[in-house]
């Protein structure tokens, strides 16, 4: 049975619009909370997995600030989120670096090569940001080759092999990060690695950096696990441990409004929808995986089955397929879970789609507040 509140963000959303629901981030942000506290680690918004601004008030309470992937996102993160931003880049241009160093605390290095290159720049600004470098402990423990950034040959990060310790000469910190939706038994693992081909180098950094990918606020993670990892490492090291987890941040705490525009009579009933996942849910094909829907079923499992497909013309925009309790309608809306995160900043217009609104959900008041709602101008003026 749907809840009445998830009936009141349906009726009152726009469509197709991406909702926030205020209640479910803040439960995230509370569990963020008490991992921070017990381990005293620092932890950090990844902008890559989640960027809307338009909430950060709620999330400074909780984080200690971004980490950013370059300008652009050094830039938000600076100007909306304040606190620490931290920059990495598989590789900075030479553009940029004057903005990235404007704008972080942290910048991060993916080669010798470019820690040398910008090493005098770096020193010579006056924020003096501390300077850090990836490493990568060749440590596969994800099963998606995609977001494995230790597979063989990845670009990602500095081999032990790679690296003197004479090179860490104006370095204060090292930076892995291996993991995508995983719990802390997969950090276990990854942290011995580290300390294998890195650990004789701690004793001359201040700080190392967990990355992301730690899925902390899922029903089944080990937060206490976590928490004992970090505690572990701290009292044996004496360094500042940062984790950026950005999916983390906004799990479950978003749905993707979308609704049905047309229903076609094949084999098995097709539902074009006013949305996409080329689109607008990428990581649907990415990933792949199946997002849940509310009110939704395994194909099969209710009396009427549908393909879900998208609004543009690529032949394999189908999101998937779902049973339903009665037939669907045209104009029946639906609500897709868990679309919070690496949806937003995923985005595009392609075939000229417009975008999903961006809109808030409180639950305590009953109230949805629309943040951004796109028009034919964002399409146009990113083309011409």
């Amino acid at each position: 049975m749907e809840c009445d509140e998830l009936v009141s963000l349906r009726r009152q959303s726009p469509s197709p619009a991406y909702v926030i629901h205020l209640g479910r981030l803040r439960e995230n942000l509370a569990r963020l909370r008490e991992v921070r506290e017990a381990s005293g680690a620092t932890i950090l918004l990844a902008l890559k997995g989640f960027a809307a601004f338009g909430v950060f008030p709620l999330l400074r309470g909780s984080l200690s600030g971004v980490c950013a992937s370059g300008e652009h996102e050094a830039r938000l993160g600076r100007e909306h989120f304040g606190g620490e931003v931290h920059t990495f880049a598989p590789a900075f241009r030479n553009d940029e670096f004057a903005t990235v160093l404007d704008c972080s605390d942290h910048v991060v290095f993916n080669s010798l090569a470019q820690w040398r290159r910008f090493r005098p720049e770096l020193q010579a600004h006056p924020r003096a940001p501390a300077a850090g470098l990836r490493v990568n402990p060749e440590v596969s423990t994800g099963k998606v080759p995609l977001y494995d950034p230790c597979q063989p040959g990845c670009r990602l990060g500095i081999r032990a092999g790679e690296l003197r310790e004479e090179d860490l000469d104006g370095i204060s910190g090292l930076h892995f990060h291996t993991l995508c939706e995983q719990n802390s038994d997969a950090l276990e693992v990854t942290l011995a690695g580290f300390e294998e081909r890195f650990g004789m180098y701690l004793h001359r950094l201040e700080w190392v950096n967990f990355g992301g990918g730690h899925h902390i606020t899922r029903a089944d993670y080990d937060r206490e696990g976590l928490v004992q990892l970090i505690r572990d490492f701290r009292e044996r090291h004496g360094l500042r441990v940062y984790l950026e987890p950005g999916e983390a941040v906004a799990l479950n705490a978003g749905y993707l409004v979308t609704t049905v525009l047309d229903i076609l009579p094949r084999e098995k009933p097709v539902a074009i929808l006013d949305t996409s996942a080329t689109a607008h849910m990428p990581d649907v094909l990415e990933m792949p995986y199946r997002p849940e829907i509310v009110g939704g079923h395994a194909p099969g499992e209710a009396a009427h089955t549908y393909q879900l497909g998208g609004l543009t013309c690529l032949a394999g925009d189908v999101i998937g397929d779902w049973s339903f309790a009665r037939p669907l309608d045209v104009g029946d809306r639906l609500l897709f879970t868990d679309m919070a995160h690496y949806t937003m900043v995923k985005n595009t217009t392609f075939n000229g789609v417009p975008l999903p609104a961006i809109a808030t959900y409180e639950p305590e008041t009953d109230r949805l507040r629309v943040l951004r709602e796109f028009s034919y101008r964002d399409y146009r003026d990113r083309l011409g």
